[in-house]
């Protein structure tokens, strides 16, 4: 059969952190690469009375078809649990908070449309935005977030920015009160829309991070949250809310794509959430992560030192941002490291224009403290190596270019 594939399908690109997710099931493999909460945090026992209860309650219901603007219970529990004022009838329940990015590409997205993104960005977003075939435009960023500056300078025209504030992925950055504040202030006096992505917010360390951009201007933004980092992410299961002007438009786009989320899903977490059982299974998770987060930091002062290697030291989230010495190319290096034992992700991918090639992103959560000494030991050794081939190599041009 001649099978024609449509354009936007042209521009569809597999998953880089997917694909570097195969060579990580290797024996002997410490991978650093994925973004996978760690699962000693799934309330395991907690779902399992919480799916008996909903079978025997309500079962019947929870197995059949339903309303696809989702669970009114968890609906309410959603709007309840944020920090403004929401209405239910504005929260939608997606099938993970990656489909609420693919509902806004489809509702807000045309060929050629302007997207504004940070420098980087997460690379799900870009792979959902891809197939309306926008033009993504890369805003230039430093460790508080996008620049007000730039930012107004590219919002003519742009259909919405995208922006991640808290313990970014994959920098793991933090936007602060005043920056917020500023690029709130900005978007709304360019008529510019936010889409605020918020799966890592309750992941704080030491203290919660300033309120969502969201809180600032309801009206002008779409909030996008998850179930996934602080239950379970097999659960698929996250949420948007929009303001009320445009929630009907995605919701005939979730209606076109699954019709509904899966409602035994919905009514499980309902179950497991009520009695603020979050309030005390979250700060589990910050104890686990935040004592990750500084083996990881140590490791990496311990055994970069005097390589000239740059990294982040996130107050939240599951990653840190690392800028290798000139000369290294983390594309061309993760081969070398997968063949020491361990793996990342390289931070091109990450770019919507230019792209850093010396960056990488690491995960501390699904690593033991053991296992992450090894890895960034062994990837040190990878660094080392390499440097001292590049000071060979240009030895050995030296010598060529030299007059005999």
């Amino acid at each position: 059969m001649n099978w024609k594939l449509a354009a936007r399908a042209e521009k569809m690109n597999p998953s880089v952190i997917r694909e570097i997710l195969k060579v990580t099931e290797r024996p002997g493999i410490i991978s650093l690469a994925g973004g996978l909460p760690s699962p000693k945090t799934f309330p395991i026992s907690d779902f399992a009375d919480a799916c008996a209860e909903v079978l025997h309650k309500d079962g019947q219901a929870a197995l059949q078809y339903a309303a696809s603007e989702g669970y009114g219970p968890l609906r309410e529990a959603v709007a309840e649990m944020l920090p403004w004022p929401v209405d239910p009838a504005q929260v939608l329940i997606t099938t993970g908070s990656q489909q609420g990015l693919d509902l806004i590409a489809k509702v807000l997205l045309d060929p050629g449309s302007r997207v504004l993104v940070e420098t980087p960005t997460y690379l799900g977003a870009l792979q959902a935005f891809s197939p309306m075939e926008p033009e993504p435009v890369s805003v230039a960023s430093d460790n508080e977030g996008v620049m007000v500056d730039d930012l107004i300078a590219k919002a003519p025209d742009a259909r919405f920015v995208y922006l991640l504030p808290n313990f970014q992925n994959p920098t793991g950055r933090t936007m602060t009160e005043e920056r917020r504040a500023a690029v709130s202030a900005a978007a709304a006096k360019a008529g510019l829309p936010i889409v605020e992505d918020n799966p890592y917010g309750e992941l704080w360390f030491d203290e919660a991070p300033p309120p969502p951009l969201t809180a600032r201007n309801p009206e002008g933004c779409i909030y996008l949250g998850s179930f996934s980092k602080v239950l379970a992410p097999g659960l698929r299961l996250g949420f948007m809310v929009a303001p009320k002007s445009i929630y009907p438009k995605l919701l005939q786009a979730k209606q076109a794509a699954d019709l509904h989320t899966p409602s035994f899903n919905q009514r499980m977490v309902s179950e497991v959430m009520k009695d603020g059982f979050l309030a005390r299974h979250v700060p589990t998770i910050r104890k686990l992560y935040k004592h990750q987060r500084d083996a990881m930091l140590a490791a990496l002062t311990r055994e970069m030192k005097g390589l000239q290697v740059e990294f982040t030291q996130p107050a939240g989230g599951m990653f840190l941002w690392v800028r290798m010495p000139e000369g290294i190319d983390t594309v061309a290096l993760l081969p070398k490291a997968v063949e020491r034992g361990v793996a990342f992700v390289p931070g091109a991918p990450f770019y919507a224009g230019a792209s850093d090639p010396r960056t990488m992103r690491l995960s501390f959560v699904t690593a033991s403290v053991d296992e992450i000494d090894t890895a960034i030991a062994a990837l040190a050794e990878v660094v080392r190596e390499q440097l001292a081939h590049n000071a060979a190599a240009d030895v050995q041009r030296l010598l060529a270019a030299s007059p005999t």
